[in-house]
């Protein structure tokens, strides 16, 4: 038995609205064409869908298995629009890169040159987004590839996922200053001195306050920038401690660098790629920050 796709759509506009008027008017139907198309429905079918009452409509236990069913098939037939689609993409469509701030600082400027370098003709849109948001628009089709954080923010979204590298947190500080001669130090501990930080809108800044919670020690922040590369400047200057992912650190910069004992400061990147078939300048893309991620051991 098979039903028409539009047929389904009225169908589950008429019982979410309860009105066989509103489904029609969600369908840009006339009323009689939309009642005619649910009795014929119900007439293929072979079984009443729709209990009708003055107030409205509303759906017969077959009615709402027909409608739970409409739903996953209706789904389906998206994600199969979006594949295909992904074929016919335009020579001059960009590509959309999602990231954090954290790797925005040093790997996606290192795989974006080259492969900008030789790929002339494809443009690649990128932007800052935080977990959450970036796996629910790779999900929705609406970006090529992703650079999340290995959390319960990422897991269970059914999306291709691989490990792209390590991205753990650490402290720094002025060389010689009070971070010198420690190796590892508890955030507590870090927030009873003054502090420079990460504007509260960016990424890193709202993922790191979220791990620490509601009871977590008041910081002082001396100021607070935009860039890492000016919070890093900051913090050797002395001006305050800050927490930087290690991948952040340029090795020949004068800084005291401290492990942080936290759990949540070993952290890592997973390259995330999107619900649609990627393109052949997707899978190129993606190659080029896999070979810009530094192996685990280097700093």
């Amino acid at each position: 038995m098979r039903y028409d796709l539009d047929d389904l759509r009225l169908f589950l506009h008429t019982v979410t609205e309860g009105s066989i008027t509103a489904g029609a008017r969600r369908m840009h139907l006339s009323l009689p064409s939309a009642s005619a198309r649910v009795r014929s429905l119900e007439h293929h079918a072979g079984v009443a869908l729709l209990i009708r009452e003055r107030r409205g409509v509303r759906p017969t236990p077959a009615g709402a298995t027909l409608a739970r069913h409409a739903r996953e098939v209706l789904a389906q037939t998206a994600r199969l629009d979006s594949a295909v689609t992904s074929y016919t993409r335009s020579p001059t469509a960009p590509l959309t890169l999602l990231s954090g701030g954290s790797a925005m600082h040093r790997l996606v400027p290192a795989a974006l040159v080259p492969f900008l370098r030789a790929h002339p003709d494809v443009d690649v849109t990128v932007s800052e987004s935080r977990t959450p948001r970036t796996v629910r628009m790779l999900a929705d089709g609406e970006a090529d590839l992703g650079i999340v954080v290995d959390d319960d923010e990422a897991l269970g979204v059914g999306l291709r996922m691989e490990p792209l590298g390590d991205d753990s947190l650490v402290v720094v500080g002025q060389a010689g200053g009070i971070l010198a001669g420690r190796k590892a130090v508890a955030y507590g501990e870090v927030a009873e001195h003054p502090l420079v930080g990460l504007d509260p809108d960016s990424s890193l800044r709202r993922w790191i306050e979220m791990r620490l919670g509601p009871r977590a020690p008041v910081a002082r922040y001396r100021t607070t920038v935009a860039h890492i590369n000016v919070l890093i400047a900051l913090a050797a200057a002395g001006i305050g401690l800050a927490v930087v992912p290690r991948r952040a650190l340029d090795p020949d910069q004068p800084l005291d660098v401290c492990e942080l004992r936290d759990p949540w400061a070993r952290r890592r990147h997973l390259l995330a790629w999107g619900a649609k078939d990627s393109a052949p300048a997707t899978a190129a893309l993606a190659e080029h920050l896999r070979r810009a991620a530094p192996p685990d051991g280097d700093g």
